[in-house]
């Protein structure tokens, strides 16, 4: 692969308003008025695909939104990757604080800025040109098969079902996922570990219609302020969880490996400085990288109620509501969890309101272990671009989805990430650095040739 560096600078420029014209789709899975936008998005993947060299390219249909499947096969006997992407991205909310158009890719600093930039448009469209290389130079190693879903950021509600459906379609030696973030530019990672994720819905009603706050405050139950103290007792004081079980199948990780843990490159001063915080908050007793990577936490995503316009309105509103997720740990069921949480939430309601919980969606953890064939591929693809043995990690995030495909098609994932903690992906003005861009279409090729050649041992 001598002529790597130059065919991607050759083709650099139509490598990125190829990425532009998918980033332009604005393929929101979780807002119904982007249906028509998330078909585009496939058709537009499926073009992607043939152009790029697969032999067969189709949108096959589910439940929810289609996924995008390919492959080029040049020798059965030979190994299988199958890469794993999602076409659909988060809500651009709120607008007002992005620096330009979320959907009208813009470079600015040596960085893509748009949403999907990195999550998982420029991640996935590594592949995408990888591949091309590899096929129009005569380069590929092995078989590959594509499959992109668009229901990512929405939980994968049908990917599952589609996966068992097309068990023998989709049949491969590893799957090759870049959803996931390096610690930094120049300290490559791999993500060996993955948390759960649980996530609600909560609705909290007191009155049978809004009231005006001068005559009924005081007397009346404000759902707003009874949901506030109701979040405010799900963690004590030292940041533990206070749902009854919770803790129950949450492995104690050894001092022996925390100590290894704790060896991976992290400055908490630039932690802090990045987000702008004056100090960290967590669990007691473990480190910010601890708290993000080996336990459980909670959280609100969004809590709305009343009046909120211009101006004040005095209302004593009759609803109040929230968005609560759980990231969970390996070993900890997310089902079991969500009924936890459920039952939990409802019970500790006082009788001035009414409170219904409704799950969304969730996923279970998934761990990687370093000694698989694909690891070290990975491990040496990195090394040879970054002049780095990438360091493993264990990333705070979520891929429900990752778990699934292990328990229903049997294969393992490697997380091959170029993202970084910087790109502010589910945030207004998320970005993408062209190095990080450029440098995961040159590493990519080469975990095709180290797979290849340590599936032949």
């Amino acid at each position: 692969m001598e002529n790597l560096k130059s065919y991607i600078q050759e083709n650099k420029d139509r490598f990125l308003e190829e990425l532009f014209g998918l980033i332009r789709i604005p393929s929101i899975s979780s807002l119904s008025e982007h249906k028509a936008d998330m078909v585009k998005t496939a058709e537009y993947w499926k073009e992607l695909m043939l152009k790029a060299g697969a032999d067969r390219a189709e949108i096959m249909p589910t439940a929810g939104n289609p996924v995008v499947y390919g492959e080029k096969i040049i020798d059965k006997s030979l190994p299988t990757v199958l890469i794993y992407a999602h076409y659909d991205v988060m809500p651009v909310d709120p607008l007002d604080l992005w620096e330009s158009p979320p959907f009208e890719p813009e470079i600015r600093n040596g960085k893509i800025y748009a949403r999907g930039a990195d999550d998982d448009k420029g991640q996935s469209f590594m592949h995408a040109k990888a591949f091309e290389y590899m096929v129009k130079t005569g380069n590929l190693p092995c078989n590959v098969k594509f499959m992109i879903e668009g229901e990512e950021e929405v939980g994968s509600p049908n990917l599952g079902k589609w996966c068992a459906e097309n068990k023998e379609l989709v049949k491969a030696d590893i799957i090759l996922v870049s959803d996931t973030g390096m610690i930094a530019p120049d300290i490559p990672s791999i993500t060996t570990g993955l948390r759960g994720l649980s996530y609600w819905q909560v609705e909290v009603t007191g009155p049978n219609r809004d009231l005006h706050s001068g005559l009924f405050g005081g007397g009346v139950a404000n759902p707003i302020n009874v949901l506030s103290k109701m979040i405010a007792n799900l963690t004590d004081a030292n940041g533990v969880i206070q749902i009854p079980g919770f803790y129950q199948d949450v492995l104690d990780v050894s001092m022996e490996e925390r100590t290894l843990l704790g060896k991976a490159p992290f400055d908490l001063e630039e932690y802090k400085k990045a987000i702008d915080v004056k100090e960290v908050a967590g669990e007691k007793g473990y480190t910010t990288m601890e708290r993000t990577g080996i336990r459980p936490s909670l959280d609100v995503c969004g809590i709305w109620g009343g009046y909120t316009g211009e101006g004040a309105k005095t209302v004593l509103p009759s609803k109040a509501y929230a968005k609560i997720s759980t990231r969970l740990v390996p070993n900890q069921d997310n089902e079991k969890i969500s009924l936890q949480f459920k039952e939990y939430f409802e019970s500790v309601a006082p009788d001035s309101v009414k409170v219904e919980v409704t799950p969304l969606h969730g996923g279970q953890g998934y761990v990687c272990p370093i000694d698989l064939p694909a690891y070290k591929a990975a491990e040496k693809a990195y090394e040879k671009v970054y002049n780095k043995k990438p360091v493993p990690v264990r990333s705070g995030g979520s891929i429900p989805i990752i778990s699934t495909f292990e328990e229903v098609l049997g294969i393992k994932s490697v997380l091959m990430g170029f993202g970084l903690e910087s790109d502010a992906i589910h945030s207004p003005n998320e970005n993408f650095p062209l190095e990080q861009y450029f440098n995961g279409i040159e590493t990519i090729p080469y975990f095709y040739q180290y797979f290849a050649e340590m599936m032949k041992k």
